[in-house]
This record gives C-alpha cells, structure tokens and sequence, in this order.
C-alpha cells in the first residue's frame, strides 16, 4: 500500500489551472523530493493530501484511505511541518506542541519529544516562551519536534531547512537518515539543490501544476551531459586538450582517444541544477 498516492489530481481556481492532471506515487521508506518553482502546484498538492483544499476531479490517498472521504484517518498517519509555523502566537511552545498533538490524536512519548529537543538543541526553557518571540529558525525547529514526535509513518514537510543554521541542518538530515531506517516515508518540498541531492532517493518535479520529471538520483544524472577534459602527452591533429560534453556511456570516447598520446582525463560529473533547470525552463526532450 503506497504511503501516498495521487491519481489524475487536478485543482481549479476559476481559469487558473494550478494543478493539471497530476499522478503520483511514494515508495515506503523513501525519501521523495518534490520541486518546482513558486506557483508550481507544490503548496495546493500538499494541501489537498491534508484535506485543507478539495480537487476539482481526481483522487490522492494515503496508505490507502482517500484524503477527502476518510481524511481524519489518512491524516492520523502524517507528521506535517507547514512552511510557516506562524500559528497560535499567544501559546508557548509546549502549549502548541500538545495542542497540534492532540487534534491528530496522537499520544505523545515524552522522551521521544526530548530526544527530538536534544537533537535540535531546543530547551525547556523555549519550550515556556511564547510563539510570538520567537526566531524564524526556532519556529522552525518547533515545527520539526511537532512533526517528528509521534513517529509517525508518513513525513510531510514544507521547506523543512528554512531558517535553520548549518549545524541544525546537519541535525535534520540526520533525523532523516534515522527515519528511513525505521521504515517512515519522507514527502518533502525544498527549493535547496544541493540538500534534495544529498537526502532524496528520488524527485518529482512539478511544472505549471504538471509533472514534468520522475526520476531516481541515480537515473537523473544520467539525463545531464558529463563534462570530459582529455589531457594529450604531445600534439595531436587538434589542440593538446580537448574538453568535451558527453552523453550516455563513456566506451566510445575512450575507443577514440585509445591510440592516442593521453596523459590524462579529467571527468565532471553533471551537477543536479544543470538537469533541473532544463525542465523549469521546459528544455526537455
């Protein structure tokens, strides 16, 4: 049973097509980038699985239960972190923590929620401060002991580094790591290259409220052109170095070059942007 599955979603805002026609599934105990630009279709997406918007035609589940008709129960098995934990600014930390935690109907283990406290170094003293003082990056860190206190099996989180400081960042990925150990999967947004590469199994990209791109990490660098520099000993009928884009395998460059005087090669592998970028811009073939 597929953690969430999305089946011809498609969301209208008068004659605004936010989303078109979006299917979708996660694999248990992965982590799954979602992407996309701004006005993508990645924040009405999110909020249809939580059942805070309903789609103008097609369905999404959550291990198995229909996120409109049974929404109390799929939402009973997500932890969600919400861009802006600019909520309840009048309630301390603790307060919304057992708040948030008692309309999912979660029961709460309260050395997990240490742990978490621990983890992302947020003490009891935070904890008795009101939301309204605090940091960009304490909110977010509050959001993140919400969303992973009661283990749950499905994670959903918006923009989950926002505002954190590296060393804190280090600290969430790892929480990540720990999570997919246990079997929990992870459904996150993130507009930071660099960390989707680092923790995400695979990405979806979302283009003008369509998918544009399903892959693995694996599979999506091999869409990307590899950048080859062969370094010759003495000339050769062309210059004594030649740099290179290469596509696909590299047996038949090296067939080329292999009765040649090579003295080196250099090879650089695509960056994750340069493969993105082809598909926000439409570039795709």
């Amino acid at each position: 049973m597929a953690p969430i599955s999305i089946r011809g979603l498609t969301k209208r805002y008068g004659n605004v097509l936010a989303v078109n026609n979006l299917s979708l599934e996660a694999i248990q105990g992965e982590i799954l980038g979602f992407l996309g630009l701004n006005g993508a279709g990645k924040t009405t997406t999110i909020r249809i699985l939580l059942d805070l918007l309903r789609p103008s035609s097609g369905n999404a589940f959550i291990l198995g239960h229909d996120c409109q008709r049974d929404g109390l129960q799929a939402r009973a098995n997500i932890g969600y972190l919400p861009g802006e934990m600019g909520i309840y600014s009048d309630l301390t930390g603790r307060e919304v923590l057992d708040l948030l935690a008692g309309l999912s109907g979660h029961v709460i283990n309260v050395s997990r929620r240490r742990e978490l406290q621990e983890r992302l170094e947020f003490p009891e003293s935070d904890l008795r401060r009101r939301l309204r003082e605090y940091s960009t990056g304490m909110k977010r860190k509050l959001g993140l002991i919400q969303a992973f206190q009661s283990d749950p099996l499905l994670l959903i989180l918006d923009e989950p580094t926002e505002g954190l400081d590296p060393l804190m960042q280090e600290s969430f990925y790892k929480l990540l790591v720990d999570a997919k150990q246990h079997g929990r999967t992870v459904f996150m947004s993130s507009h930071v290259l660099s960390e989707v590469e680092r923790v995400c199994d695979r990405i979806a990209l979302v283009r003008k409220g369509e998918l544009v791109l399903l892959s693995s990490m694996e599979e999506l660098h091999k869409l990307a052109a590899r950048t080859v520099r062969v370094l010759f000993s003495e000339d050769v009928p062309s210059p004594r170095s030649w740099k290179l884009k290469v596509e696909g395998p590299l047996g038949p460059l090296l067939q080329t070059i292999a009765t040649l005087p090579v003295h080196d090669i250099e090879i650089e592998e695509p960056k994750l942007e340069d493969v993105i970028l082809k598909y926000y811009r439409g570039g795709h073939q």
